[in-house]
């Protein structure tokens, strides 16, 4: 693709950067992803976080993380969900509706121009390439979070150039879902230099990652990683 991901991020529909399974296919899009639900869990579950914290979703989609989450900081603590799609945010609010969660906020926007009125004890960036690959989006989430917090990032990469079969499979699986694939090789690179203490764990033969760090200052010492 000719175009950065970060140009790619101010598309609108019918542009090139428009991506049909967050819009008009939307309503469907948890069917065509369930079989994925135990790679959110391992991301989740990477997560140090404690009951009665806050947690940032950024690029909440229809919320497949909310319950994982919620099941870690308790009815104390509380879940922002970020999305920058109408549909998706959409599909979001009638899960929280539906499962009746007092402690999901939903805030429709772009990452980069989130307004949060408050500073975050962790974050999660479950498969959101392209929020991955815009350093505006990142440097915005980061400033929101307390020094210290927690961060997990997870999703799709490219496997060893020779795992030929490996990486056209995750190419077809993360095509429709991505605005450019570039930076798929460390889809973390940009994200690497906000944290410290960074560690990188890949699964399915190297197509997958979950990455952990923490916002530079001093962890929570009643969690761990």
């Amino acid at each position: 693709m000719s175009e950065s991901p970060e140009d790619n991020r101010d598309a609108t529909p019918g542009q090139p950067g428009h991506q049909p399974a967050y819009s008009e296919n939307a309503r469907f899009y948890d069917r065509m992803t369930g079989a994925y639900q135990g790679f959110r869990r391992a991301i989740v579950d990477a997560l140090p976080v404690r009951p009665g914290q806050v947690v940032l979703d950024v690029g909440c989609g229809t919320g497949l993380c909310f319950g994982l989450l919620l099941g870690k900081v308790a009815a104390e603590g509380s879940v922002i969900g970020i999305d920058e799609s109408p549909d998706m945010v959409a599909m979001a609010r009638e899960r929280i509706e539906r499962e009746g969660w007092r402690n999901v906020v939903l805030v429709e926007s772009r990452a980069e121009d989130a307004e949060i009125a408050l500073t975050a004890d962790a974050a999660i960036f479950c498969a959101v390439h392209d929020i991955l690959q815009s350093s505006a989006a990142l440097r915005s989430v980061v400033d929101h979070l307390r020094p210290g917090a927690w961060v997990v990032a997870g999703g799709g990469k490219w496997a060893a150039p020779w795992m030929v079969a490996v990486n056209l499979h995750a190419m077809l699986l993360h095509t429709p879902y991505v605005r450019s694939l570039e930076g798929f090789r460390r889809p973390w690179h940009h994200l690497e230099p906000l944290l410290e203490d960074v560690h990188v764990h890949e699964l399915a033969l190297g197509s997958g990652y979950v990455m952990t760090g923490h916002v530079p200052g001093q962890p929570d010492p009643r969690v761990r990683p």
